[in-house]
């Protein structure tokens, strides 16, 4: 009982979901990068977005993935599917037997589904989120679930919420394809806290700050001296000198703190990390 979106611009793949039922993210969302995702919900059957992945893998496009999957499948009439494969090709399926009110919308690359909603309004506001919102698929799909949220979600109320978006080798330092995966497995207000949680990730892992949005380590160091100095980080009086005790205190502050991946070796530093930097020390 669920409302969800899963999309894909043909080189991320995702799903964002929220639902009146603890830790959705364990059970609605699949994905696997560079070949499509799968959001399996009402009397959800999770096998489901296992078999449709594994489908499409093989070269299916969405719609004959799920139509086969669902083929097999008694209880299909209770059923919810959204399913995107890497070639924008998206398909919606609602069994008959889900609750009022159930149905989904279908665009190029998405499908934004659910059931037990407030309204049709919920999908319908969250494909049109969906196709306005600028930037990155996490950004869109984030988007559209705010606005689903907004229009009244699942009629029962909130729970959880969670968002997963993969992307070929754009994990953490490289190493992963898992460029987004947070889960709010129990919350009042479950799609706010992935907003919240969304921005301390993106600040410590993604790697696409405005490449104008920096400052000079020489303009800072006074500056930077002083809020290391106030974390414990830095053991002088600050000289307003960026020098090698200073990018020492540096590395090793942006290091406690998970930033490793935002290190720069060169004159500069992300301005980012150094509004964090002076937020952090304030407190």
């Amino acid at each position: 009982m669920t409302f969800s979106i899963v999309a894909t611009d043909g080189v991320d793949v995702g799903v964002a979901v929220s639902s009146k039922f603890v830790a959705v993210g364990a059970f609605v969302p699949h994905a696997e990068a560079a070949v499509g995702a799968v959001a399996t919900q009402c009397y959800a059957n999770p096998k489901l977005g296992k078999v449709i992945i594994s489908m499409i893998k093989q070269g299916l496009a969405a719609r004959e993935a799920v139509e086969r999957a669902l083929s097999q499948d008694v209880e299909k009439e209770l059923r919810q599917i959204g399913a995107v494969d890497i070639r924008g090709n998206a398909y919606g399926f609602t069994g008959r037997e889900c609750p009022e009110y159930a149905g989904h919308v279908t665009g190029h690359g998405y499908v934004a589904l659910g059931n037990i909603l407030a309204g049709p309004q919920v999908v319908e506001s969250m494909a049109r989120a969906f196709e306005s919102q600028r930037g990155e698929l996490v950004d869109k799909l984030l988007a559209a679930l705010e606005a689903g949220d907004r229009a009244g979600g699942d009629r029962r109320g909130k729970q959880s919420a969670a968002i997963i978006v993969l992307r070929p080798g754009g994990g953490y330092l490289g190493l992963t394809d898992v460029y987004v995966d947070i889960r709010v497995d129990d919350h009042p207000d479950p799609v706010a806290e992935l907003r919240r949680i969304f921005k301390i990730w993106e600040l410590t892992l993604l790697q696409r700050e405005d490449p104008l949005d920096v400052v000079l380590k020489k303009d800072v160091a006074g500056e930077v001296q002083e809020a290391l100095r106030r974390l414990g980080f830095y053991k002088r009086e600050p000289t307003g000198v960026w020098d090698e005790e200073t990018e020492r205190a540096f590395r090793n502050w942006a290091g406690y703190e998970n930033f490793e991946n935002k290190i720069r070796n060169d004159d500069k530093i992300w301005g980012s990390l150094y509004r964090y930097l002076l937020e952090i020390s304030r407190r």
